[in-house]
């Protein structure tokens, strides 16, 4: 196992087609649908990252805050943000396009945690995080901010 890695080298990118087998009864997405989109985008950005199988610790609070519409394209873009011994941190976010008008909007973002796992299914050692360039450590640190702000959110929200 390599001792560091990267921010672009955990970079994943996932397209869906909105079909109706995935969508409610007003033709937009099913939440479920798109969490189990951002998990396995998600999944796959820490296996590239660490070299190892992963799997799903928590996830975040998610806020739907713009539909996907049947027809239209989600994009699930994730990359590894932060790392402990054997856990890794993925920012997910999830775009709507419209692949005849070329529109794109944002329609959630959240936060995963992933344990790696070695060949008898015990949490595994990761390599450490490194950002060689300015436009990833600017990820990363957009991703340690977004989480922040999300959970005070949530405590203010919820008076907690």
């Amino acid at each position: 196992m390599d001792e560091t890695a990267t921010v672009a080298e955990s970079y994943t990118e996932m397209t869906e087609m909105l079909l109706p087998n995935d969508t409610n009864n007003l033709g937009r997405a099913l939440g479920g649908a798109v969490l189990h989109w951002m998990d396995i985008c998600g999944a796959i950005a820490g296996m590239r990252f660490a070299n190892r199988q992963v799997v799903t610790a928590s996830m975040d609070h998610v806020d739907f805050i713009a539909p996907i519409e049947m027809g239209e394209v989600a994009v699930i873009e994730g990359y590894v943000f932060n790392v402990g011994r054997t856990s890794l941190d993925v920012k997910v976010d999830v775009r709507a396009e419209n692949p005849r008008t070329d529109e794109e909007r944002r329609t959630t973002t959240s936060y995963f945690t992933f344990v790696a796992l070695d060949d008898e299914g015990a949490p595994a050692g990761v390599p450490e995080l490194t950002c060689p360039t300015p436009e990833e450590e600017a990820l990363r640190e957009e991703a340690i901010d977004g989480r922040r702000e999300q959970l005070t959110d949530i405590v203010d929200r919820y008076d907690l």
